[in-house]
């Protein structure tokens, strides 16, 4: 009887055992779920997009065009081909061009590779006629193609000669131009753009005989023949030095033309040139003729000069002129 008591007390305590241990705690740690890690190019899909500034565009250099090479193309005359075949004869000069005290022209012994001339020295002054039947010195040719090539034909459609004289007064010049067509409408700072004369003159040649920039002391010239026709209202502008610049007084100027041909005369004051004159003084000096044959455009179409590197901006390039 006590022993099957104690039986079913065993029985009963196994079944109390087996029913608890479903709610025994277990003594592993549940993994956690591992999520992978984005990719960095997907990651990089969904930033936000980098704005990237625009590239800084350099401007280009300006570079400062003389007046004209001739008195061509800005007036190389006033502003012209930096080069002797492109600067107008009134070419705006370069910014840079340092002053220079006013000089008494010089009696140098150095050399440039232009050609040399002399001006003769004239007891009596020249009649400004537009007629070098007068003059007696030498004519020296100005026919080198330094500006529009592709616009020059043949020596009938431009070439020029050229002679010069002098006094204690003045500077003369006589030109011939070949030329089959007169045209001349503009005036003043444009008379470039016309047919017309250009005289570079540099008054201090033995002190920058080398130098290949313009200063004070270099002169750029420009003279018609007449406007619309020559003979009528003639004048003279003075580009450069650019303080300089305007309407020279006292320069007399005479022009006349027929088939084919025309030419002019000038008497310019040795006071335009800040110069007192003396024999055997040598002046930088280059002669161009500006050519236009379109009547109804002012441009400068063809140049020639008595030099035939001629560049406005680079004294190197004129010639020398030797006052006998």
């Amino acid at each position: 009887m006590n022993l099957k008591k104690t039986a079913t007390g065993l029985a009963l305590l196994v079944f109390l055992l087996s029913a608890a241990g479903c709610n025994l705690p277990i003594s592993g740690q549940p993994t956690s779920q591992v999520y992978p890690t984005p990719n960095l190019t997907q990651t990089a899909m969904f930033k936000p997009p980098v704005i990237i500034p625009p590239t800084v565009t350099i401007p280009a250099a300006v570079t400062a065009t003389a007046p004209a090479s001739g008195a061509t193309q800005a007036p190389t005359t006033a502003p012209a081909v930096a080069t002797a075949t492109k600067t107008p004869p009134t070419a705006t000069p370069p910014s840079t061009v340092q002053p220079t005290a006013t000089t008494t022209g010089t009696q140098a012994s150095g050399e440039r590779p232009g050609p040399s001339v002399t001006a003769a020295h004239l007891s009596s002054p020249p009649t400004i006629d537009a007629d070098w039947g007068e003059w007696k010195s030498k004519a020296y040719p100005a026919a080198f193609v330094v500006f529009g090539a592709k616009n020059w034909s043949n020596a009938n459609d431009l070439e020029a000669s050229y002679r010069v004289g002098w006094d204690k007064n003045f500077l003369y010049i006589a030109v011939k131009v070949i030329d089959d067509k007169y045209v001349q409408n503009a005036s003043g700072q444009d008379l470039y753009k016309g047919d017309s004369v250009e005289i570079l003159l540099d008054t201090n040649l033995d002190g920058d005989l080398n130098s290949q920039s313009l200063t004070s002391d270099d002169y750029q010239l420009g003279l018609s023949p007449g406007k619309s026709s020559a003979g009528n209202h003639e004048e003279a502008y003075l580009w450069f030095p650019s303080s300089k610049a305007g309407k020279p007084s006292n320069v007399d100027v005479r022009g006349t033309s027929s088939e084919g041909l025309w030419r002019l005369e000038a008497a310019i004051p040795w006071s335009v040139f800040g110069v007192t004159p003396q024999s055997g003084m040598r002046l930088g000096f280059a002669l161009s003729v500006s050519d236009n044959d379109n009547s109804s455009s002012n441009v400068q179409q063809t140049m020639v000069s008595s030099t035939s590197k001629r560049s406005l901006v680079d004294p190197t390039t004129w010639g020398i002129l030797t006052l006998q």
